[in-house]
């Protein structure tokens, strides 16, 4: 009987090991990354012929390709005031966000006036850039490939993952921060 007991926790003590852990995945390193760079150049490249054609078959707009990564044309103009919104200035504008075939997304009016602090608050990467671009009074339409606007994961809301977008924006207002007139003298 007692060798049966001494068996008995032997047996026990044994088996109690404890689970034994997980091995990792052995995965090239930096493999995800590149296929994902790789993605990203290939939706790019693709979104980019898309609206060069939109550009081609539009006669009767100049447009300009920004360093950004995205394109525009002005709808209207102000030569007279030689300021663009700096970090820090508060700003008014207003905008709408559409398709590239024109669908509308979200209107001026579903959107209504929006207040930002240049590069101090969340705008999706090409609204940001392109407010800095308008003058007072200025209104330009704006052609943002995917990467520049939701990106893969859209609003959650109306704008799905990878939809680039069409936005006309229209710059009311821009309250000058102090240390804005410091670093850019008004012509």
């Amino acid at each position: 009987m007692r060798q049966l007991f001494v068996l008995f926790l032997f047996v026990l003590v044994v088996s109690c090991g404890g689970p034994e852990p997980r091995r990792p995945i052995k995965v090239k390193s930096g493999s995800f990354f590149k296929e994902s760079v790789e993605r990203n150049k290939n939706l790019l490249a693709i979104e980019e012929k898309i609206i060069k054609e939109i550009i081609k078959q539009d006669t009767l707009h100049d447009y300009i390709a920004s360093p950004n990564g995205f394109w525009y044309y002005y709808d209207t103009q102000n030569n007279d005031s030689p300021y663009t919104p700096q970090t820090d200035d508060q700003i008014l504008f207003s905008y709408d966000l559409r398709t590239l075939d024109e669908k509308t997304i979200y209107s001026t009016d579903d959107l209504g006036p929006t207040s930002y602090t240049v590069d101090k608050e969340q705008l999706f990467p090409g609204l940001q850039n392109a407010v800095k671009l308008l003058k007072i009074n200025e209104k330009a339409t704006f052609l943002f490939p995917s990467l520049q606007a939701y990106g893969y994961l859209g609003d959650g809301e109306s704008i799905g993952p990878k939809t680039p977008l069409k936005s006309t924006i229209e710059l009311h207002t821009i309250i000058i921060n102090q240390d804005s007139l410091n670093l850019k003298p008004l012509k």
